[in-house]
């Protein structure tokens, strides 16, 4: 009898481990499963509008650097987009207030921008001595381093094509929509396949009467760079692409960013604005992380180098904005005047040992003291025995006899 209920205990052992067995591997097999539609399903990037790969291809936008110009009518805006993935081909969507001029932007300008707002080297000094200095280090040192829209007309078709054609390495056309679901569906109709709820996101600007940009972006520019890895390498979007430049009338200081509440990965922004005076942006647009001043001041237009910058956009509001929770954005940025046009410069400071000919001051100040009262104490003992040799002279030496 005994045997038998441990036969029967054993054998149901077997049974549940065998259970347990068959679920875990169902659990294994559905993660992968998943794991695999992600691996497939493409991966959407926005910019300051919209950017989506071809099917089954991923693209990141891990950095958007912009230069906006504004003179309180015409704004320009200069795009330049960081990619990463195995897309061959993706399509970008650009919605703005007016009627745009589209143009490639000068590549250089951003370099030029960066130089001008790249910290200032400064030396500071300290006055206590620190780990490197003399006597914590038996020698001297260097010291530590801190281093509002002129859209579709009423009774106009859903979507109106308004011009359309080729701009260097990319395609591109201009559109005029009533209807932000027949949009979508054109855009996907024509190549660019738009990820779920891009309807709900181009409502806003729909309902402004706002225009758009589509451009389908090709790594033509990177074709030299890929034949050089040898015959049959794939071409794909990488790197920094060509930068674009769109013009258009405005009354306000927008940079469109709504779209990009679609995009499935962090990113950074790095604007340059260009406006009559420095600027602030009138409310957070979420998205996470906080703006962080670069720079501000009214650089030499020489030094910036932005042919048909119009001079009353002179003063410079550099900023930087980490996006890590890009689902989060709410509003595009709208900028204004903040209240002062006071400057502002980082520095890199280089701090040294405070020294008055090649003497650390503090040596002076701890040791100048005692050094002081010891030639004092010298002096005075000197001029007390001059004193009381005075007072009680020597005698007269005695004369022979």
């Amino acid at each position: 009898m005994g045997s038998r209920k441990g036969g029967a205990v054993a054998s149901g052992r077997t049974a549940g481990q065998a259970r347990w067995g068959l679920r875990t591997a169902a659990v294994l097999v559905l993660a992968l499963l998943i794991q695999a539609g992600w691996v497939i399903r493409p991966a959407w990037a926005c910019g300051c509008g919209a950017m989506v790969p071809a099917d089954q291809a991923t693209l990141r936008v891990g950095e958007e650097t912009s230069a906006v110009s504004w003179d309180g009518v015409t704004e320009r805006i200069i795009m330049r987009l960081s990619v990463s993935g195995d897309a061959a081909e993706a399509a970008w969507i650009m919605p703005v207030p007016s009627r745009a001029t589209l143009d490639l932007g000068d590549a250089q300008l951003f370099d030029r921008l960066e130089r001008i707002v790249e910290p200032v080297e400064k030396t500071r000094n300290y006055f206590w001595p620190r780990d490197g200095d003399w006597p914590f280090t038996g020698g001297g040192g260097d010291g530590d381093s801190s281093r509002s829209g002129s859209g579709a007309a009423p009774g106009a078709p859903p979507v109106d094509v308004l011009a359309s054609g080729t701009l260097g390495p990319f395609e591109f056309a201009q559109l005029a929509a009533t209807d932000p679901n027949a949009l979508a569906a054109w855009l996907g109709d024509n190549g660019f396949r738009m990820p779920d709820g891009m309807a709900e996101s181009l409502r806003p600007y729909v309902e402004q009467r706002w225009e758009y940009v589509a451009v389908r972006l090709t790594p033509a520019a990177a074709g030299e760079r890929d034949a050089a890895r040898g015959p049959g390498h794939k071409q794909t979007l990488g790197g920094e692409l060509d930068p674009l430049q769109l013009t258009f009338a405005s009354d306000r200081l927008v940079y469109p960013m709504r779209l990009s509440q679609r995009a499935t990965s962090g990113q950074t922004l790095n604007l340059f604005v260009f406006a009559p005076h420095r600027v602030e942006a009138v409310a957070d647009i979420g998205g996470g992380g906080k703006t962080e001043l670069l720079y501000a001041g009214r650089p030499d237009p020489e030094h910036v180098g932005w042919p048909g910058t119009p001079g009353s956009a002179s003063y410079l509001t550099a900023m930087t904005r980490p996006l890590p929770k890009p689902s989060t954005i709410t509003a595009d940025f709208e900028f204004r005047a903040a209240p002062s046009d006071k400057g502002f410069q980082r520095v890199d400071y280089t701090d040294e040992l405070l020294t008055v000919g090649g003497v650390p001051v503090w040596l002076v100040v701890v040791f100048g003291p005692l050094l002081a009262l010891g030639v004092g104490l010298v002096v005075w003992a000197r001029r007390k025995h001059e004193r009381r040799m005075a007072a009680y002279p020597p005698p007269p030496p005695l004369r022979p006899l």
